[in-house]
């Protein structure tokens, strides 16, 4: 008897962690992304970083339209990217990374595979904040993903997309024809996160869902929206938890896979 209750008590105190788990809310990538790197001082040996993009020095952010920036796609029509993992995860971490990067293979030909040998490959490290260079760099590139704010699955996405060549929804070339971007709201020393890039959309439509798309009051100085959707300004953005159908077709278009 006094085992049965324990048992009750103790699968009735799991079910009340599990639903005040549930009810937490989730935050969207822009909202991870902008806690986690807010206040960083990085270190002489990282990189110059924008945001939450990396870039060698008196270079400025790679829309990925420069030629090698794409990882080689194989005979087979599948695009490997070897990485290496640092050793300094927990093995809930090293889940939540590994789910990241599987989650590519069911959607496309990317596959990111251990490294053997290879020349290029993705270091994913916790470093200072959650960044990478956008598109194949050449040897080893950091993806750095701190412990301290970036392990989840969507952050996990958003940087492993940057790898591959992909930049933010907000700096699109089209942007203005989507977003109306309230400069008088955002910090003054944030405003580079604006900056339009001469963007490859893909044939794409602008996507307010994008998991490369920043929330509503990204970097705002008051708490007031820096980004309004237009022509319909309820428009919900920046609210993504993972890859869309969006970005996946676009994986699919800029590799060429036959997805």
């Amino acid at each position: 008897m006094f085992v049965c209750k324990l048992t009750v008590g103790l699968v009735a105190l799991l079910l009340a962690c599990s639903v005040r788990a549930e009810v937490e809310p989730v935050l969207s990538v822009g909202e991870l992304l902008e806690r986690a790197n807010r206040g960083i001082v990085r270190g002489a040996d990282e990189p110059t970083v924008i945001g939450d993009i990396a870039v060698d020095d008196g270079r400025n952010a790679d829309p990925c339209t420069s030629t090698g920036c794409k990882w080689a796609k194989y005979s087979n029509g599948l695009v490997y990217v070897p990485y290496v993992i640092a050793n300094h995860f927990s093995s809930r971490e090293l889940q939540v990374i590994q789910r990241g990067l599987d989650s590519f293979a069911s959607v496309s030909c990317i596959r990111f595979t251990p490294r053997s040998n290879e020349r290029d490959y993705i270091s994913i490290e916790s470093q200072s904040g959650c960044y990478s260079y956008v598109g194949r760099r050449g040897y080893a590139q950091t993806v750095s993903l701190d412990r301290n704010g970036c392990i989840y699955h969507n952050t996990v996405q958003h940087e492993l997309l940057h790898a591959l060549g992909f930049n933010h929804e907000q700096t699109r070339s089209d942007r203005d024809n989507h977003i109306r971007v309230v400069w008088e709201n955002i910090i003054d020393n944030m405003k580079y996160n604006f900056d339009k890039i001469a963007t490859l959309n893909q044939g794409t439509s602008y996507d307010y869902n994008s998991v490369m798309q920043y929330h509503r009051t990204a970097f705002s100085k008051n708490g007031q929206p820096t980004m309004v959707p237009i022509p319909n300004s309820n428009v919900a953005i920046g609210t993504s938890t993972q890859m869309s159908q969006n970005d996946i077709t676009r994986i699919n278009k800029l590799y060429q896979c036959c997805k």
